[in-house]
């Protein structure tokens, strides 16, 4: 996996029970935006990093006509999101 660690724009949605789902990410690639429509949320991980609660979200989604898993950290305590890593 190749790892990133860069901070996304992402569209959510949350359910009547507080849920967050991640819909679409927005990311910066080689100077240009690139969007990416979220096909599947395959799991949810909650953590904690140094007392700092965080939600990690398994996803695929189509890259450039290609099937791509990758990982999104979001951050409850600031409300963000980051791209943690993704399968070349």
């Amino acid at each position: 996996m190749e790892a990133k660690m860069c901070p996304v724009d992402v569209i959510s949605m949350c359910s009547a029970g507080g849920e967050i789902r991640p819909l679409r990410l927005r990311l910066e690639e080689t100077h240009q935006l690139l969007r990416i429509d979220i096909d599947e949320v395959i799991s949810v991980k909650n953590v904690q990093y140094v007392g700092i609660e965080a939600k990690i979200f398994l996803c695929r989604a189509t890259v450039h006509g290609k099937k791509t898993l990758f990982e999104l950290k979001y951050t409850i305590r600031t409300h963000s999101w980051c791209l943690m890593r993704k399968v070349c």
